[in-house]
């Protein structure tokens, strides 16, 4: 399986229930030019007319902004522009990061998709890749991630009885 940029940017709008909105002014906040019109795109399915591949800077950028976007300015960003390849462990970090994730709420977040981590696994897959106990998150362990993520912010709709 091969996990797609699209599916990822379309499972955390899901899981966080941000409208398209929300979704611009996160682009907005790192100063990146998205338009409503190719987000959109960017949230279709493959076959969908209309489709776009979302490409890594965009999905980089969105989870940048998330993390403005939920946990303010950092004050310590840095203005070095340099270019950081995009793996499925920075993408699970950058989620930790814009959440709030708590260990245990990672562990919940991985075991409500039926993935049981120990915490030495679990942290392994936040460590420098340089690091002996590194473990690389494979597409799998990233759409369980995002899966539960869904899951784990899913509130139960009130029903409207007539």
């Amino acid at each position: 399986m091969l996990i797609s940029t699209n599916e990822i940017l379309y499972h955390i709008q899901k899981a966080l229930n941000l409208s398209l909105e929300e979704m611009l002014e996160i682009y907005k906040l790192e100063s990146f030019e998205m338009n409503q019109a190719h987000l959109e795109s960017l949230l279709k399915r493959r076959l969908d007319k209309g489709f776009m591949l979302c490409s890594y800077e965009e999905l980089g950028v969105f989870l940048d902004g998330l993390v403005t976007f939920k946990r303010g300015p950092s004050p310590k960003k840095s203005t070095d522009d340099a270019i950081v390849e995009l793996t499925n462990n920075l993408i699970l970090k950058k989620l930790r990061i814009a959440l709030e994730l708590k260990e245990a709420e990672t562990e919940i977040i991985f075991g409500l998709a039926d993935i049981e981590l120990t915490k030495q696994q679990l942290a392994s897959l936040f460590r420098k890749e340089t690091h002996k106990n590194f473990k690389s998150c494979s597409d799998e362990l990233l759409m369980a991630f995002l899966e539960g993520l869904d899951e784990f912010y899913y509130v139960g709709g009130d029903t409207v009885e007539d």
